[in-house]
């Protein structure tokens, strides 16, 4: 088959995707080894513009721990983990607030209107997106999410824009910010607004049987299987939060998760407009 059928054929398998998924919600969640190279960023940035100029309803959800590690480390501060979670004091927190609300948001806010997108900049702390307390005095100012208002997203996206939201939650003192991790961010932000799908990328291929060998990604999994695969160590390490997030957000009405490879390009819309699923995806029942 020659390159320009080629071509054509995957714009016609992508047609009825397409049109299922127009006018719905989706919410991707964006870190990992997408956010820090050029290459895989502008791949990223091309994928949630293609889908929002189709119609769908795009958000982004992201973090930034590198950046967040980069200036502690310009500033001489020592980045601090308790049980795999940044020690968060008040000087981390003025940094995290600056990198995350700044810096980052603003960055991709910039990039995905200069690929053609329509893109405007939201902090979890604006119009009480976010509302959280502190999650346990040894992790510091990390929040748990104890609220979510939606409006400031759906307005964004009724004016057109493609809502781009950092992970900073206002404390329910109205007086405290927090840092709140971006998985769970992503998972209760799909809930409230009834998305269709919650896409997170990661550094992973997915969920695999075997964590040595990409050949063994399991393609589908239910959430009643998940404490089995659990149990079996399928499920293990920072996997298992993240599997946690996935299950909460299909108990809040999420039709589907994926866990897809943030270092494949444009692994949102093989993922989403064609036959082909590079990752796994999460689901109620059949």
């Amino acid at each position: 088959m020659s390159s320009h059928a080629q071509q054509a054929r995957t714009l016609v398998e992508a047609l009825p995707y397409i049109q299922k998924f127009t006018g719905k919600t989706i919410v991707v969640k964006y870190g990992g080894n997408a956010m820090v190279s050029d290459e895989l960023r502008r791949a990223v940035m091309c994928d949630i513009i293609l889908l929002s100029l189709v119609g769908i309803r795009v958000v982004v959800v992201h973090g930034g721990g590198p950046e967040i590690s980069e200036m502690l480390k310009k500033l001489g501060h020592e980045s601090r983990f308790v049980d795999g979670l940044r020690y968060t004091d008040a000087e981390t927190m003025d940094v995290v607030q600056s990198v995350l609300c700044g810096k980052v948001n603003k960055n991709l806010v910039a990039q995905l209107n200069r690929l053609g997108g329509q893109a405007i900049g939201l902090c979890g702390m604006d119009g009480q997106l976010f509302q959280a307390e502190q999650l346990d005095e040894k992790y510091g100012l990390v929040g748990k999410i104890t609220g979510v208002n939606p409006e400031p997203v759906e307005n964004a996206l009724l004016s057109g824009y493609i809502p781009v939201v950092s992970t900073v939650a206002q404390g329910v003192d109205a007086d405290t910010a927090y840092n709140i991790n971006a998985d769970t961010a992503a998972s209760k932000l799909a809930a409230a607004m009834g998305a269709e799908k919650l896409i997170l990328l990661t550094d992973v291929r997915g969920l695999l049987r075997n964590p040595r060998d990409e050949e063994t990604l399991i393609h589908v999994v239910h959430t009643y299987d998940v404490p089995g695969l659990v149990a079996q160590g399928i499920i293990s390490g920072g996997m298992i939060p993240k599997m946690e997030c996935c299950v909460d957000a299909i108990a809040g009405g999420v039709e589907r998760v994926h866990i897809l490879d943030g270092r494949i390009p444009h692994s949102i819309l093989i993922e989403l407009l064609s036959d082909e699923g590079i990752g796994t995806m999460l689901k109620k029942e059949d």
